[in-house]
């Protein structure tokens, strides 16, 4: 496929800027092939790189009007949208890994006789606690902090205003840290 001009690609580019789509429609056509295999080469997924292309031209869209002709050539900065979209989407595709992850698996999962001994007398603790409070409050406290529920759900839920139930919580998680206060 021939290269087009740079002055060529610096005249779609500004019309770009303008919003002109026989502009975009001629620069995806001359262009589309080589920054697909730039995403392709990076992302080394078909689908992946196709994904990318799509929001890479629409990054060019949105932001045609940020090419400076005199700084750089047109087919150096378009390579350079693709190739760092590329990038970026190949840093959220990979998950994270620490040495904790690969450590995890080496811990012995299981836990000594005296941690279970403490975690079953204060589970038993936070049990008996928990039912000091009024039944509904103490499912909107497990609900919130223990399934994550959020609060505009559980206002939705009890039926109360957001507020409201904002301080049932809060007032909750106060009687609650005054009966788990320090042992005796």
């Amino acid at each position: 496929m021939p290269e087009i001009p740079t002055e060529d690609l610096s005249n779609l580019l500004a019309r770009i800027a303008l919003r002109d789509r026989a502009a975009f429609r001629a620069l995806y056509d001359a262009t589309a092939p080589k920054l697909f295999a730039i995403c392709l080469r990076l992302l080394r997924d078909r689908r992946e790189a196709e994904d990318a292309l799509q929001e890479v031209f629409v990054k060019i869209w949105h932001r045609a009007d940020r090419f400076a002709s005199g700084v750089s050539r047109p087919s150096a900065w378009l390579n350079a949208v693709a190739r760092n979209h590329a990038i970026d989407r190949l840093r959220q595709i990979r998950a994270p890994h620490t040495d904790l992850d690969i450590a995890h698996g080496f811990a012995d999962p299981s836990s000594g006789p005296e941690a279970l001994a403490i975690n079953s007398d204060d589970g038993r603790r936070i049990d008996d606690c928990m039912g000091r409070l009024a039944p509904e409050r103490a499912e909107a406290i497990r609900l919130a902090y223990v399934e994550g529920e959020s609060y505009l759900d559980l206002s939705e839920r009890y039926q109360v205003p957001l507020n409201t139930l904002r301080t049932w919580l809060r007032r909750g998680l106060l009687q609650l840290r005054d009966c788990l206060g320090p042992a005796s």
